[in-house]
This record gives C-alpha cells, sequence and structure tokens, in this order.
C-alpha cells in the first residue's frame, strides 16, 4: 500500500484512537496468568497485539471475541499453560517476544518464539539475561541474542534483585512476569523510571507489588484474580494527530480518552516546550490508568533539546517530532537516543533518509539527530517497513509544498489501522493506494 498525502488548509473536530497498545499486551498476557474471566474492552486493533492473543491461544488459553470489539480472556492461572506444539510467532512485536519470554520462564515446558524478519534482527539480549538468572534454560542465535528463540521455562523460579542497566520497561516487565511465579520476592531496580504500565496493571489485578522510589518489589506465588478492563486510547497514536493539528494552521482538534500515563507523555512536555497549545482536559482514571481529553491547537513551533530525563519518556515519538523540528524556527537537537538504532528499523537512520528527500537540513549523530527548520517539499518517501515512520511522513505531507508519496505505508496497520479515515473525517488529504 501507499498512501498520497497533499497539503491541508486546516485539521477541525474530534476523534479518538485505538487502544493503547502497551496496555492492551499486558492486560492479555496477565489477564491469562489470572484466575476467571477477563474482559477488556478497546482493545488494540494494531496487529501486534492480536499477535500476543495468537500465541496465547497456542499456549491453551481460550479468547473469545465478544460484540462491540470486546475480548474475553478465560484466564489459565499462574503455570497453568500448556505446551504449544508449534512455533509461537510474535510478527513485528518486540513487545509480545519480551514479555512472553517472562511469562514462559514460570512454565515447566519447550517453547520457541519467532517473528518476521525484521524482529528477527532486533537484540533481545537485554532480556535473556536476567531470565536466565530467574532459572530459564534459553537459547538464541549469535551469542545467544537474536530471535528464533527456545527456552525451557521451570516450577522452580529463582526470584533475583535486578538492577536494570538501562531504563527499559519491557525487560522491567518480564522479569516481573517471570517473578509471579518465584518463591519469595523479585525486586527491580531501575535508575531513570521507564513505562509503568506493568506494575499499575499487576496491582489492579491483585498482585503483591510494592513500589517504593525506582525500586519495585513483587511477592511471588500469589495467585490473582481476573478484572474488568478499559484501555485508554495510545498516546503514541495520538501523537501523530497532535502533531498534525499543531502544524497545520488554523486546526483545532479534540482527541478523546486518551492515557496520560506519567511516563508517556514526554511527546506533550516536548510539543509544550516547543510552543504547542494542547490543553488536558476531563481527568479521570480507568483500570489505575490516567485518561483525558486533549484539546490541540495550530501554533508556530521552535527548536529545542531534547535529551535525558526526558528521552525515555518520548522515544517511540522521536519520528514524528522529528517532523515537528523540521518545521519549527531554529534548530532542534535530540540526543541520547541511541536505542532507536535498533527497534524496527534504525530509526535515525531512516528518519535522516526520509526527510532529506522533503528538503530538510538534518543530520545524524550516533545517538540522535540535528534538525534545522524550514519548509518542507513533497517528495517520494519510503516508510522502511516501520509504521511509526509511515505515520510521520503523512504528517510530513500535510505542511510540505506538493504531493508526497510514501511507499510501503500496509505497516500502519501494525498500531492504527484506521489512521487514513481518522485524519480525513478531521480534513486532511490522505489517500490510500494499492
Amino acid at each position: 500500500m501507499i498512501l498520497c498525502v497533499t497539503p491541508d488548509k486546516k485539521l477541525n473536530g474530534s476523534c479518538c484512537v485505538p487502544g493503547d497498545k502497551s496496555i492492551s499486551h499486558r492486560a492479555a498476557l496477565i489477564g491469562s496468568m489470572a484466575e476467571g474471566k477477563t474482559v477488556i474492552h478497546n482493545f488494540s486493533k494494531g496487529a501486534d497485539c492480536w499477535r500476543t492473543l495468537q500465541c496465547l491461544e497456542a499456549l491453551g488459553v481460550e479468547i473469545q471475541q465478544q460484540e462491540n470489539g470486546k475480548i474475553c480472556i478465560l484466564g489459565r492461572g499462574l503455570n497453568g499453560f500448556c505446551e504449544p506444539d508449534d512455533l509461537l510467532d510474535a510478527g513485528n512485536s518486540g513487545t509480545t517476544m519480551r514479555l512472553l519470554l517472562g511469562l514462559l520462564t514460570g512454565q515447566d515446558f519447550f517453547s520457541i518464539i519467532t517473528g518476521d524478519p525484521s524482529l528477527r534482527r532486533r537484540p533481545m539480549g537485554r532480556v535473556i539475561d536476567p531470565l536466565v538468572k530467574m532459572g530459564a534454560d534459553i537459547r538464541a542465535r549469535c551469542d545467544n541474542t537474536l530471535p528464533p528463540i527456545c527456552i525451557r521455562g521451570t516450577n522452580n523460579v529463582h526470584t533475583v534483585e535486578y538492577t536494570l542497566p538501562i531504563p527499559s520497561a519491557q525487560v522491567k516487565s518480564a522479569i516481573l512476569l517471570a517473578g509471579m511465579n518465584g518463591k519469595g520476592q523479585t525486586t527491580v531496580i531501575q535508575k531513570l523510571p521507564s513505562r509503568d504500565h506493568t506494575e499499575r496493571m499487576l496491582q489492579y489485578f491483585g498482585a503483591p507489588l510494592t513500589i517504593k522510589g525506582n525500586v519495585i518489589c513483587l511477592q511471588g506465588r500469589r495467585p490473582i484474580n481476573g478484572q474488568l478492563i478499559q484501555i485508554p486510547g495510545d498516546i503514541s497514536s495520538a501523537a501523530f494527530i497532535m502533531a498534525a493539528a499543531v502544524l497545520v494552521p488554523g486546526s483545532e482538534v479534540l482527541i478523546r480518552d486518551v492515557g496520560i500515563n506519567p511516563t508517556r507523555t514526554g511527546i506533550l512536555d516536548v510539543l509544550k516546550l516547543m510552543g504547542a497549545e494542547i490543553d488536558v482536559l476531563e481527568q479521570r482514571s480507568w483500570n489505575g490508568e490516567p485518561v483525558a481529553d486533549l484539546m490541540i491547537r495550530s501554533a508556530q513551533l521552535k527548536g529545542a533539546e531534547i535529551k535525558d530525563p526526558l528521552l525515555p519518556r518520548v522515544l517511540d515519538e522521536i519520528p514524528v517530532l522529528a517532523v515537528a523540528a523540521a518545521a519549527a524556527e531554529g534548530e532542534t537537537v535530540i540526543s541520547d537516543a541511541a536505542e532507536l538504532r535498533v527497534k524496527e528499523t534504525d530509526r535515525l537512520k531512516a528518519v535522516a533518509s526520509e526527510l532529506r528527500k522533503m528538503n530538510v537540513e538534518i543530520k545524524e549523530k550516533p545517538d540522535g539527530l540535528i534538525i534545522r527548520g524550514g519548509q518542507l517539499r513533497g517528495a517520494r518517501v519510503k516508510s522502511w517497513g516501520d509504521h511509526r515512520m509511515a505515520m510521520a511522513l503523512a504528517v510530513a505531507g500535510l505542511i510540505a509544498d506538493g504531493e508526497t508519496i510514501i511507499e510501503d505505508a500496509g505497516c500502519i496497520d501494525i498500531s492504527f489501522p484506521d489512521f487514513p479515515d481518522v485524519m480525513n473525517a478531521l480534513g486532511a488529504g490522505i489517500r490510500a493506494e494499492n
């Protein structure tokens, strides 16, 4: 699929975004470890989260798709899963692979997890190392780092006190899911905070988990019970609409029911730092997660410096923030983002390569980008098979001179399948062609 994007006069109206990917993954995984029924409303329609459901079904979990998009999961308890009779395929989803390894550490059987060519190039050593310390027998390619991954879990999970070498919500989550089957206390220490959806979800399900500063403690082998879950809108998906509304002159857009977990709101902080007008309205809580409506109005942005400690809270949004920087006055410097080189693609290289085609002055650093604002020019660009790249380039096309054509844009199905329709309902000119 290609996307053909024409510049906009303005965006107006209200919309919703898909259910949060990160929370959807965790609701499914933790619901499957619970006893009884978990009903999930607004489960993400993205391909990544459906991969998690398919892997859980292969492990013996009964999952029912009900009317109005509800998902019903009949939990297997902490260690009631079944050995799969085929490979577990995580597709493009690193979250599925890493978190599932944590769950499988506490299951006394053998399984193999693989993924698509992109995922098989993504390093898994940071999650494999602590899980081996917890008793799992794990084998992988290239010095035990690359998928496919073979794992034999254990019914005697060793509890650990583990300090994360760098902030990683996925590594932290894998350790905690493994620790659910550990006898005693599992402790995770993080030097900087990362996404805390797993901690919130475990607490909501009744797990004995405590947090003091950057130290997380979990008592293992305590059964949890199924719950009713309402998934907030994904702020990482909302980021593309927010950026477009800020950048297209005369725009005013309301995005309803968005998750505003403080570990995820770096996009709001950065856009406001650059001069955006964003109002956070009607704040409330859904199953332990803060939710609000976001009102965004167009504004002239200015360049900014984006680095630690803010950077971990905005890592996924760097492609679209690079587009915002390309339209801002002055220079924007992004640092401490080397992690982006091992995402779905090398996002730093991809962003620099494609934005240069659109007349953007941009330089790569080992850990970031230097971007000087100016007028974008329409061009033929490619997504590199990365859903966030495809949508960021669509936002760039809305403010460029002339038409922008984005190749290999079908990857947006990974997180936001309805992106063109939602944008066009607000007034955008995005046309999908096969």
